[in-house]
């Protein structure tokens, strides 16, 4: 059984505590990055985290775990894929 495997065997778990903490497992990979927003290819499609003062506690790319921290404003999940992710970013550079 080779690393893409175990990961897409993984169990998709979201634990947020006291909107300040993110746990998350069945994370594939994480696309991208900031302060304000995380893209991150779960298991279960891609999840979108928004908020403030957001930054990377543990990562554990074996367990495809992540660890979060700051304040959390939104959580949504992608229905189709990254495209809709890129689509959304073009139309607000361009309004």
């Amino acid at each position: 059984m080779d690393k893409t495997d175990m990961i897409t065997n993984f169990n998709h778990n979201v634990t947020i505590s006291e909107r300040k903490n993110i746990i998350i497992s069945g994370v594939k990979k994480i696309d991208s990055f900031d302060d304000e927003e995380f893209l991150l290819e779960t298991t279960m499609g891609f999840l979108i985290i928004k908020g403030t003062g957001l930054e990377i506690i543990k990562l554990d790319t074996y367990q495809g775990n992540v660890s979060i921290k700051g304040k959390v404003n939104s959580i949504n999940y992608l229905e189709n894929n990254k495209k809709e992710k890129e689509e959304n970013m073009f139309s607000k550079l361009f309004k």
